[in-house]
């Protein structure tokens, strides 16, 4: 098969991939009368997108058109293709005429300065800004001149400027890639870069020529260097990572091939809330206070008229080809079709356009739109700044799966709403109970335990004196284990360069965490104790019970430091946390399991460990000539040097 035999392949799977990421159920016809269940079972989406023109005898057209309508659901969520039935209607609030949630509802960012300077210069510095931007000089980051470069995978990649535009140029052997760099994604602790190939050994009609994708190479800004991505896909020790040197010709999408459009800027970036209802149906879904009806192929008609084109009445349009405009919607570009590049005001305000023009009329927090109708148990629509409302703001972006912990948890960042719905306290607080949507946090938490602690005693009044803490926790008030978050919220998910707190508020007893040998509490902070003096403490102060058993299993030596057990884990985020545990603990009786971490086979988890190696020797690593980054073989001989004169000399 030749290179150009090949590139239809290519095209099938990024319409496979995108298919995957819109699929939530098969379209389905629903019998008059009768109201579809949120919690039916859903099963795969087998209908294939193609051209959506069909010619219909008269007797098929009359057969259609008392076809009962089609319905999708996902969730909270139902998209109806024909028409919303009227059964449908009767039961659930039209959230019409007015909306908030089409193109032409939204302002722009621009207009909410002239009322709200002060909220408008802090989002200006908050990272939310500049989640997604165009690569333009004032909004990228990362240094690109001829003395930038890295060596990674015995290739050479360099990052230089051609006139106005960013390039990044991999080289190895007789192979040459450059990419021409067209917008930056973060502002904070890293910026990547999504681009295409102008230059390479593949035909210009592939879609690495055609399609932006996340490139291979980002920028570290607070060490200022250039390191490989992490987690765009699934995060694989290294003898199975991509070779950014070697782009597979026919790519997986979503695995070492991601399509920023169909992939990320759906949440990176501000598009009108009836265009993420299908872009993103997951995870406006998953965390939807009321169930949604919502009237696509109308949407559709009205508001996308170019793509609908010549399809005529929706009940025409073939149940197999329905797929066919909601695919083209997932492949828009925030340049072009985004309402605003990054996460701008209106991403949580939602359009505001009615705001700018009478300041008297409040913006709501719940979409509407005449072809939206709402079911809830209340007996109006509620669209106001309520618990609900505000909450889903932040969940529409920070849900998603990732690879867990025993007690379900997420092991690395960005989907903190559905850790935090893992817990009991969302059902009271909100997500700006802790965090204020307006202002940067920084690179660290600013707030002192005195004042998370307050948070906390908000609502449990009981702790809220000195003398209470001093008795729940068995601690001294002046000491880090009686702060509410470090038992509760404990520094077990990875950050972006730092292991932080989950966002699921649970008790430090859990059972599941302790009989699985996964992060608890007691032993982030004592590092050097063994598990059975954990469980007998935990047993003794709250009456906590495990099994003996379990325990037995997954510890094969009750007595040792169970730190240690963590960085010897078969699970590479036990690792990763068991070896950030013990740097922050200042606990040098660990550093030989710490200094395995750095020949860690997972990149990430070497670069962890790296840094709290860093912190906990003050040393800097480069000057061993140590990289995270480094092949198997070339660590080496830098690790034989750290080993000889921080552990033989001992």
């Amino acid at each position: 098969m030749t290179k150009s035999q090949l590139i239809p392949v290519m095209a099938v799977g990024i319409s496979i991939l995108t298919l995957a990421i819109y699929s939530y159920g098969v379209w389905r016809p629903v019998k008059r009368g009768k109201l579809p269940s949120v919690n039916e079972t859903k099963r795969s989406r087998t209908a294939s997108a193609g051209s959506a023109t069909e010619t219909f005898s008269a007797s098929e057209a009359t057969r259609r058109s008392q076809r009962p309508p089609r319905r999708i659901g996902s969730g909270n969520l139902n998209f109806w293709w024909d028409a919303v039935p009227a059964a449908v209607r009767e039961t659930a609030f039209a959230s019409g005429p007015q909306s908030n949630m089409h193109r032409d509802d939204y302002a722009g960012a621009t207009s909410c300065q002239r009322c709200h300077p002060q909220n408008y210069d802090k989002w200006l510095r908050h990272p939310h800004s500049r989640m997604n931007a165009l690569a333009v000089e004032k909004n990228v980051l990362g240094r690109f001149d001829q003395s930038q470069a890295i060596g990674y995978r015995g290739g050479r990649a360099e990052f230089y400027r051609d006139g106005d535009e960013f390039r990044m140029r991999l080289t190895r052997d007789e192979t040459t890639i450059v990419y021409h760099i067209r917008e930056t994604i973060g502002s904070r602790f890293f910026q990547y870069y999504i681009g295409r190939m102008i230059n390479g050994p593949y035909p210009e009609t592939h879609p690495y020529f055609q399609v932006n994708h996340v490139l291979p190479f980002g920028y570290w800004l607070s060490r200022e260097t250039w390191v490989p991505v992490v987690h765009v896909g699934r995060e694989l020790p290294d003898n199975e990572r991509e070779d950014p040197f070697a782009p597979p010709l026919v790519p997986t999408p979503g695995l070492n091939f991601t399509p920023y459009a169909s992939n990320c800027n759906m949440c990176h970036t501000t598009f009108p809330m009836g265009d993420e209802l299908t872009r993103k149906p997951h995870q406006v879904a998953k965390h939807a206070p009321f169930v949604l009806h919502w009237n696509m192929a109308a949407y559709f008609q009205s508001q996308h008229p170019d793509m609908w084109g010549n399809l005529g009445n929706p009940e025409d349009v073939p149940t197999e080809s329905i797929d066919f405009i909601p695919l083209r919607l997932m492949e828009h570009e925030g340049a072009e079709h985004a309402v605003a590049m990054g996460i701008a005001c209106e991403a949580c305000h939602l359009g505001s356009r009615e705001h700018v023009a009478n300041p008297r009329v409040p913006p709501d927090f719940h979409p509407h739109s005449p072809f939206l109708f709402v079911e809830t148990n209340h007996d109006e629509l509620q669209l106001g700044r309520n618990h609900q409302n505000v909450n889903w703001a932040c969940g529409r972006c920070h849900t998603g799966e990732r690879p867990t912990f025993a007690a379900g948890m997420s092991t690395w960042n960005s989907v903190e709403y559905s850790d935090a719905m893992l817990g009991s306290c969302y059902s009271e607080m909100t997500c700006v109970t802790c965090h204020n949507p307006h202002e940067a946090m920084g690179t660290q938490w600013a707030r002192t335990r005195d004042e998370d602690n307050a948070l906390c005693t908000q609502c449990h009044k009981q702790f809220g004196t000195a003398e209470a803490i001093r008795q729940h926790t068995h601690h001294d008030v002046d000491s880090e284990g009686a702060s509410c978050m470090n038992c509760h919220m404990p520094r077990i998910n990875e950050g972006l360069e730092a292991v932080v707190r989950t966002h699921m508020i649970y008790s430090p007893t859990d059972a599941s965490m302790i009989e699985s040998n996964h992060p608890n509490a007691c032993n982030l902070c004592h590092t050097d104790r063994s598990i059975d003096w954990t469980t007998e403490h935990l047993t003794q102060w709250y009456g906590a019970k495990f099994s003996e058993d379990k325990i037995s299993l997954s510890y094969s030596n009750r007595t040792e430091a169970v730190a240690r057990g963590w960085m010897n884990s078969d699970n590479e985020a036990v690792r990763l946390v068991g070896a950030d545990a013990a740097c922050r603990a200042n606990d040098r009786s660990l550093l030989p399991s710490i200094f395995r971490i750095l020949d860690d086979p997972y990149l990430l988890n070497r670069q962890f460990a790296a840094m709290g190696i860093e912190r906990l020797l003050g040393i800097q690593l480069e000057e061993y000539g140590y990289s995270f980054y480094m092949s198997s073989a070339e660590r080496q001989a830098p690790l034989k040097q750290l080993r000889e004169q921080f552990l033989d000399a001992k």
